[in-house]
């Protein structure tokens, strides 16, 4: 056969054929050692590194607690369900896992720091810095350090914000705000260290703020003109448009037309 010639359809058909036959061996073969390789034994997850924040779960604990839900090995292992196992733990907000050649995963860990407590006393809820809810063991903090705060649970940032504004206004006069809640029709209540209620009233954050100040500001005023401090009172509401009213301990109720600012 003249080799300058084309080869016939039928030489070049059985030429291809083979090709094609040899590719899908040699695609076969690699795919059969890829599933070898990644369900040997070998690369079975050997150890599971913790860091981070580990105050309320030791890493001895949290490894026992997520190990039996892993499946795959280093290659195959979801990290995604991983991670979701790490978050499922009580206290952990937040976990990061990646692996680490040749047989390890890394877990970077961040836990709830609770500020508050959430709802009622009945309610084993708690607020994070993020102004999250979360469900953890009440016990493992001090409740008496928290204070409590309810709301709608849509709201618990807001309610965490207020809260974080309302203090520090109320500790010139030595009183400590130990809840604020919100209810749904979005009005305001503080009570205080001393027991005493402050009826805030409805409005925007910056309204309820300003109507709180002109409170503080003048409270003082007002006690020493019946011999008390600011830690005789019981109650005050806010929610008159040109003053407000307290209740003194001894001292009868005072009209809210006296405070007129």
């Amino acid at each position: 056969m003249n080799p300058g010639m084309p080869h016939p359809f039928d030489v070049r058909l059985m030429n291809f054929t083979a090709s094609m036959l040899y590719a899908a061996f040699i695609v076969l073969l690699v795919v059969a050692g890829m599933w070898w390789v990644l369900r040997h034994p070998a690369f079975a997850v050997a150890g599971i590194t913790v860091q981070g924040d580990v105050a309320h779960n030791s890493a001895v604990t949290l490894r026992a607690n997520v190990a039996p839900r892993l499946t795959g090995n280093f290659f195959t292992v979801n990290l995604a369900t991983v991670r979701n196992a790490f978050e499922a733990v009580p206290w952990v907000r937040r976990a990061v896992v990646r692996r680490e050649f040749p047989d390890r995963l890394r877990v970077q860990l961040q836990e709830h720091q609770a500020v508050a407590l959430w709802g009622p006393e009945s309610d084993a809820r708690m607020v994070n810095s993020f102004g999250e809810v979360f469900e953890a063991n009440v016990g493992d903090v001090e409740p008496q350090d928290l204070p409590r705060l309810s709301g709608p649970d849509g709201d618990c940032a807001q309610v965490l914000a207020m809260y974080r504004t309302l203090k520090p206004m109320f500790e010139p006069l030595d009183l400590i705000v130990e809840q604020l809640s919100l209810s749904s029709r979005g009005s305001w209540d503080v009570e205080l260290d001393t027991g005493a209620v402050v009826e805030l009233g409805r409005g925007t954050p910056q309204e309820i703020v300003a109507r709180t100040q002109r409170f503080v500001q003048t409270l003082t005023q007002v006690t020493a003109r019946y011999g008390r401090q600011a830690q005789a009172l019981l109650s005050a509401d806010l929610r008159h448009g040109d003053g407000y009213a307290v209740r003194l301990k001894g001292v009868s109720t005072v009209g809210a037309d006296a405070h007129k600012k």
